[in-house]
């Protein structure tokens, strides 16, 4: 039987087109586990994938898609038998591997979770590489001493996906949130998520003046980079922490050691892609609990195989607000 998948070509002079096709089953990767896959979502990565490449893709044709979740077709390993529900986030998937923008994945049965308890697979997608890279970031933030009543914590990119399950992870956790944004437009959908305040980001795009400022941070997670983030370390309580999750602003770091020698300041590097199984369970098991659901639905945006094409060349250009969250059967 055939399946239908977004599936990314390359020409000779290197152009790049993504179309919805049907393929059959013998195209399907090696891997122990084959999943029906019932709902996928939208990353920069996946953007990526999807158009230029970005240097993520090594062979096409290709099938894009770096998280899903569905349910087991068949399976060459114990641990999983037809019927279980599962999440697959990182390991690769949708970038040298053939990924979750597919009505079936064939996959290595260690890259998968199962699915938790109380979240459907469609909410486990609202979620996706973002909001367990978010809920990396706090638990990372608590693991380093922060909690609740310490004072604000600050979350940069915050109309983004990891800024936005990071906002409502925040506050509902009991922290007082500062959320940064550009667009004035998403004010009210980010107070809504839990910002007790907006924080303009002309008020922190400036360069580093001073190596240290005001301590303002009580903790922050950083989704930007770059300049801001060296201005940001400047301005953290003495011993607060850093969670680094993203680079929209750039890969370089144009910061002095001050903040790290006079306030004890510590940067923490959250990697999603890699991450061990039990710190995947960990995450997945708080985000079962502490995500407040509404929350997480108002953050979501349907759409379909076919319009991902669109969606991959908006969310490169910022133009993506929340979570994408992709019905690959509909």
């Amino acid at each position: 039987m055939g399946f239908k998948a977004l599936l990314v070509t390359r020409d000779e002079d290197g152009k790049t087109e993504a179309q919805v096709t049907t393929l059959e089953d013998g195209r399907l990767p090696e891997g122990d586990v084959t999943v029906a896959v019932e709902f996928s979502t939208l990353n920069y990565k996946d953007g990526l994938c999807i158009g230029p490449g970005g240097g993520l893709v090594r062979r096409y044709p290709h099938v894009p898609g770096i998280d899903f979740a569905g349910t087991v077709e068949a399976s060459d390993d114990p641990r999983y038998a037809p019927g279980d529900k599962v999440v697959l986030t990182g390991w690769r998937v949708g970038e040298v591997h053939w990924g979750g923008y597919a009505q079936k994945a064939r996959v290595r049965a260690d890259w998968l979770v199962p699915l938790p308890e109380g979240l459907s697979t469609r909410q486990a997608m609202a979620v996706g590489t973002a909001g367990f890279t978010a809920m990396l970031a706090v638990m990372a933030l608590e693991d380093h001493g922060l909690k609740p009543g310490a004072g604000p914590v600050l979350v940069t990119g915050a109309a983004g996906g990891v800024g936005s399950v990071a906002v409502a992870l925040l506050a509902a956790l009991g922290h007082e949130v500062a959320a940064v944004t550009g667009r004035p437009e998403t004010e009210s959908y980010l107070r809504d998520l839990g910002a007790s305040r907006i924080v303009p980001r002309g008020d922190l795009a400036e360069p580093v003046k001073r190596p240290l400022e005001s301590e303002n941070w009580a903790g922050c997670v950083d989704a930007v980079g770059g300049a801001m983030l060296a201005r940001v370390l400047g301005q953290m309580q003495y011993g607060a922490s850093v969670a680094a999750v993203g680079l929209a602003g750039g890969a370089a770091l144009p910061a002095t050691v001050i903040p790290f020698l006079l306030r004890g300041v510590n940067l923490l590097g959250i990697d999603s892609v890699m991450q061990p199984y039990d710190n995947r369970l960990r995450a997945w098991g708080r985000i079962a609990r502490d995500l407040p659901m509404e929350k997480l639905d108002a953050m979501v945006r349907p759409a379909t195989l076919a319009d991902l094409p669109q969606l991959g060349a908006d969310i490169l250009q910022g133009r993506v607000q929340g979570r994408v969250v992709v019905d690959v059967n509909a």
